[in-house]
């Protein structure tokens, strides 16, 4: 949409004038920016609409009234109205980023180490088989996913040695394990398993970090995720792990099948599809969960639910390699936001931004958080 035609409709959206074929474009127009936008309050409807306006030509002191009408049209019909932030990106003047690097975003790197401590990093092995160790071939596929394969007839012993994957800052990467589980680890996070997987009856892996895991399923071998205070039992399940050191709780998110969490002292909780275990002082709890909010990193966003600066902060300096500090009066109450991990940093500060809430001074790679 031209915006001289859209800043025609928000003057007849302010009259009143606009037909419901009107009102029906308006909407669309936020829906078409929907991976770029964020989901607001109605509150902060008003607000934004009021700057996109006057960054519109010829509007510098004009301001628009959207108000609950909008969003009140756009719910009766099951709508999210998002705002279209690209519109004033190039203009904004708010974050100060001049002669300062551009920041992207974070990509498929890792490093795997061997049972003999040999290392490779992932991102720069060619594709096909990677290495042979006993019993096993590690190879990379043409979409990067790294693939355990046990060797059949052969005289080698299988070893026990343990393996491990580790992402940096900035990094991600995919394993699929000898019996077929695929895990997609986050950044700055690391998986640690025995090449055969098996120990005794059960197969076990150790998580720093996040990950998200499709277990195969196996009555015979249990699947066990442990991690700082806690182990995971599964037999065959879909669910995402966030146990990072610098998060206040471990999250154990279920979007398929059932697991049981069991932390070091013996307490268990079994949780079922769209809800949580949260992890906190050594005690359980179990809430509903939005599977889609806590799995938009596997699929390339951010999404936030009423999460404070700080939450979503940490989530942006781990996936972008960044320092972050906090004025005194950095906002503490939630936003709700969606955007795509493919941007640079600064167009996910800009976003952040826009709410009203929020501002930022970026120095190199350090970015200070103030109200």
């Amino acid at each position: 949409m031209e915006k001289e035609h859209l800043r025609e409709l928000f003057k007849k959206y302010k009259a009143g004038t606009c037909t419901e074929e009107e009102k029906a474009l308006l909407e669309a127009w936020y829906l078409q920016y929907n991976e770029q936008g964020l989901d607001i309050s109605s509150k902060k409807i008003k607000a934004i609409g009021e700057r996109i306006f006057r960054e519109l030509p010829g509007n510098e002191h004009a301001f628009i009234k959207i108000g609950l009408q909008l969003a009140a049209a756009a719910a009766a019909i099951g709508i999210a109205i998002t705002i279209a932030l690209n519109i004033f990106f190039s203009a904004s003047e708010e974050l100060k980023m001049s002669n300062t690097p551009k920041i992207l975003p974070g990509k498929n790197t890792a490093l795997l180490t061997l049972a003999n401590g040999q290392q490779i990093g992932l991102d720069t092995a060619s594709n096909g088989n990677i290495v042979r160790q006993q019993g096993f071939a590690i190879t990379k596929a043409a979409n990067g996913l790294i693939i355990y394969k046990s060797i059949h007839g052969t005289d080698e012993p299988t070893t026990t040695g343990m393996n491990a994957i580790a992402t940096p800052k900035g990094g991600q990467w995919q394993v699929k394990l000898p019996d077929g589980t695929t895990v997609r680890i986050n950044s700055a996070s690391s998986l640690q398993y025995r090449a055969n997987l098996i120990n005794g009856r059960y197969r076990e892996v150790y998580l720093k970090g996040e990950a998200y895991f499709e277990v195969a399923k196996d009555r015979n071998h249990p699947f066990i995720v442990k991690t700082a205070g806690q182990q995971i039992e599964v037999l065959g399940t879909h669910f995402n792990v966030n146990a990072y050191p610098d998060e206040p709780d471990t999250r154990t998110t279920l979007a398929e099948g059932s697991v049981k969490v069991t932390t070091v002292s013996g307490n268990s909780r079994t949780i079922s599809p769209g809800h949580q275990a949260i992890l906190t002082n050594g005690n359980i709890t179990v809430d509903q969960a939005d599977t889609d909010d806590i799995l938009a990193w596997t699929k390339g966003s951010f999404h936030f639910h009423d999460e404070n600066i700080r939450e979503i902060m940490r989530q942006v300096a781990r996936w972008y390699d960044i320092e972050v500090i906090y004025n005194a009066n950095a906002p503490q109450h939630g936003l709700n936001g969606r955007i795509s991990r493919s941007k640079e940093l600064s167009q996910v500060l800009q976003a952040l931004e826009a709410t009203g809430s929020v501002h930022f001074k970026q120095e190199g790679r350090r970015i200070t958080v103030m109200q």
